[in-house]
């Protein structure tokens, strides 16, 4: 059982930027493809970003592609997201979680972007 555990989040005006973490704990991270999610009230979650256990591959949705970036350090089994031109619309908590099979979700990390 992988556990997660977000941080990075906080206020921030549009067009600012925010590095968020995801440390993991396990020793079978390096094999999981991970993703980060967000979620809004009363909005179901949705997959913002993945990536391949090497980090090699990352798929992004579009409403944040040419702004966000994925990345992972198996050593120490982190993945970051890096948010860049930060929109109101992308005010939400943000997880972390194998996109594959998904584990426990941890209590995430909140980002308000204002306007």
């Amino acid at each position: 059982q992988v556990q997660f555990v977000e941080s990075g989040g906080g206020l921030v005006q549009a067009g600012g930027s925010l590095r968020l973490s995801c440390a993991a704990s396990g020793s079978t991270f390096r094999f999981n493809v991970i993703g980060w999610y967000r979620q809004v009230p009363g909005k179901q979650r949705e997959l913002v970003a993945t990536i391949s256990s090497g980090g090699g591959t990352t798929n992004y949705a579009d409403s944040v592609k040419g702004r966000f970036t994925i990345s992972r350090d198996n050593a120490k089994n982190t993945v970051y997201l890096q948010m860049n031109s930060l929109k109101p619309e992308d005010t939400a908590v943000y997880y972390c979680n194998r996109a594959t099979t998904l584990s426990s979700w941890g209590q995430g990390t909140q980002v308000t972007v204002s306007s």
